[in-house]
C-alpha cells in the first residue's frame, strides 16, 4: 500500500481527528483506491501516530461509509458506485439552498469580497484545465455561504454529504466549466440583492445541473 510521505498535517486537532482527516482525504482523492487494503501499523508509521488514533479514525470512517472493517480479516476502502450520485446531490442541493437563504442577513462586504476572489481563482483553475483545483475551489466557494448561514447542523450534514460527493467527482473525473463560474456570479449578485426566493432556486439549480451533466456523460 503506497502511502505519501509529503502530506500536509492538519494543525490544532487531536491525533484521531488528524488521522481521520488525512485518511478521508486520501480516500476522496483516490490516493487510497476502492478495494485497497488498509493496515493500521503502516498507516500509523506514515502519519507518525500510535495505532490507537488510527483505529479510532478507521472506526469513524467505517460509520461514514468510506471503509469496510472485517474483524480478524481485513480493512478495505469501500467501492464507489456512480449511481449513488443521484442520491447524494438532491439533499445536498436542498441544504445548500437553505444555507443561501439563511446567509443573506449575515453577509458583509468582506464576505462578498471573499466570494468574488474565490470565484476568480475558480475561473483561473478552469482556464488552466486544473480540474483538481477547480473542484476544491468550487467547494470553498459554497462553504463560504454555508459558514455565513451560521447553522452548525446544516454545516455538519453538508460536510458528510460533500465528502462523498467530492469522492464521486474525483473518481469519475468530473470537469467543471465556466458555466459554473457564471452561475457563481449570479449567486453573488442575488445574495447582494437579498432575494431569498431566487437564491434558493439558483443554489438548487447549480447542483441539479451537475447531476444532469454527470449522469448524461456516464450514461446512467
Amino acid at each position: 500500500m503506497p502511502i505519501p510521505v509529503d502530506h500536509t498535517r492538519p494543525v490544532r486537532v487531536s491525533a484521531k481527528e488528524s488521522a481521520h482527516l488525512q485518511l478521508q482525504q486520501w480516500i476522496i482523492d483516490g490516493t487510497l483506491q476502492p478495494g485497497e487494503k488498509l493496515v493500521d501499523t503502516e498507516l500509523a508509521e506514515a502519519l507518525n501516530l500510535s495505532r490507537t488514533p488510527i483505529r479510532e479514525a478507521l472506526q469513524l470512517l467505517e460509520v461514514q461509509g468510506f471503509i469496510e472493517m472485517f474483524p480478524g480479516k481485513a480493512t478495505r476502502v469501500t467501492d464507489i458506485h456512480i449511481e449513488d450520485i443521484k442520491h447524494l446531490l438532491p439533499p445536498l442541493a436542498v441544504l445548500q439552498a437553505l444555507a443561501g437563504e439563511l446567509a443573506i442577513p449575515n453577509l458583509t462586504p468582506e464576505i462578498f469580497g471573499l466570494l468574488e476572489e474565490t470565484n476568480r481563482k475558480f475561473a483561473r483553475a478552469i482556464r488552466n484545465s486544473d480540474s483538481f483545483s477547480a473542484l476544491k475551489i468550487d467547494e470553498e466557494f459554497h462553504q463560504i455561504i454555508v459558514d455565513a448561514a451560521g447553522n452548525p447542523y446544516i454545516d455538519s450534514i453538508l460536510g458528510q454529504l460533500q465528502s462523498h460527493v467530492r469522492r464521486q467527482f474525483f473518481h469519475h473525473s468530473l470537469v467543471l466549466t465556466m458555466r459554473s463560474h457564471d452561475e457563481h456570479i449570479e449567486i453573488i449578485e442575488t445574495l447582494k440583492a437579498g432575494d431569498a426566493e431566487k437564491i434558493s432556486h439558483l443554489m438548487k439549480s447549480n447542483w441539479v445541473r451537475t447531476i444532469e451533466e454527470l449522469t448524461a456523460s456516464k450514461g446512467i
